[in-house]
């Protein structure tokens, strides 16, 4: 059931915080429904030898520390102002500063580095994510970081990207958009090409519970949802632009009825699993302030069906102010914008 986890770096630091990608075990990843999904998330958290997700601080404390750590030559590398366009940068595949966390910075800062990037995860599916990032990149280790403005002064944010990882943590700095700003995450569950059941694929429980809306439509309803023509394209930052009302393309959620608006309300709640309650709740708010799952349109894409079992892997729910956008092919992209109208 558990796979032991091995990183270049271990042992503790004097602060007490754990150094960077130290040996821990992880579970093995279930396939798993909703009724079971928080459940399973529990227990793979307390059967997990994996430490806590944070020490007790806010993940923007720990932020606060390690700006204070960083030393003069540290800063002219990673920190920018507040207003550089870098930091609104997402991919799939990046790197926002050259310099690796296991290689620019000291133990304690890898583990301060680390303890940021768990606390702005569920820590029910912390495990899930640090499997994901070991398997993708070899341990955060291969990551890399970048500070924008200064903590303190109200505007300021922290960015951790690379392979298959754009996550942020703003202390609320970015006005108006969720996670403070787009993010990315994926997962290539031991190969590229993933099985049309996409084993051991930690995200792969999204693209399942979006089927079983999928499964909910009638006849006319599913022609309207199933899109022939290829999903938008992944061009960097602007594969995660919003489009207007008149261009959105699928399934009108408003159009269908009040048990299959709920299925699609209940998706939303677990697409948002992943992420900490402050981050997931910003979301859901903005979500609802711009017209909740009635302002959305759902769309999956049945040219790009791995296996063509009839499960689709790409698939789409998107307003003038949000965009969820799953591609489960050959392996799993995710990309998501959620921002204030």
């Amino acid at each position: 059931m558990f796979r032991r986890s091995c990183g270049a770096i271990a042992g503790c630091c004097s602060s007490g915080r754990r150094a960077l990608d130290s040996g821990y075990e992880v579970p093995d990843v279930p396939d798993f429904d909703r009724r079971d999904f928080l459940k399973t998330a529990a227990l793979a958290g307390l059967a997990s030898a994996a430490p806590a997700a944070s020490a007790g601080q806010p993940p923007e404390t720990v932020v606060a520390s390690l700006y204070k750590s960083l030393t003069a030559a540290q800063r002219t590398a990673v920190c920018f102002d507040f207003a550089d366009p870098l930091r609104s940068k997402v991919d799939n595949n990046w790197f926002i500063t050259p310099q690796r966390i296991r290689d620019f910075y000291t133990p304690e800062q890898q583990a301060m580095i680390e303890e940021i990037f768990r606390g702005l995860h569920n820590p029910e599916f912390v495990p899930n994510v640090m499997k994901h990032i070991k398997e993708d990149a070899g341990g955060l280790g291969a990551y890399s970081i970048a500070l924008f403005g200064a903590p303190g002064t109200g505007k300021f944010e922290f960015v951790l990207t690379g392979r298959h990882c754009t996550v942020r943590c703003d202390g609320d700095s970015v006005d108006g958009y969720a996670f403070g700003g787009p993010i990315f995450y994926g997962h290539a569950a031991g190969t590229d090409n993933e099985k049309p059941d996409h084993p051991g694929n930690v995200y792969w429980y999204q693209a399942k519970r979006a089927n079983e809306v999928f499964q909910a439509l009638d006849g006319k309803q599913r022609e309207q949802a199933l899109i022939s023509r290829a999903p938008r394209a992944e061009r960097a930052t602007a594969t995660v632009e919003l489009r207007p009302k008149a261009d959105l393309v699928g399934l009108p959620v408003a159009g269908m009825s009040k048990d299959q608006k709920k299925l699609v309300e209940q998706v939303l709640t677990d697409l948002l699993m992943p992420f900490r309650k402050k981050d997931a709740d910003e979301a859901m708010k903005l979500i609802r302030k711009n017209g909740g799952a009635d302002a959305m349109s759902l769309s999956f894409y049945k040219n790009m069906d791995v296996g063509g079992d009839g499960v689709w892997d790409v698939w789409q729910v998107e307003s003038p102010t949000m965009m969820w956008y799953f591609r489960g092919m050959p392996h799993v992209h995710t990309w998501v914008n959620i921002k204030d109208a």
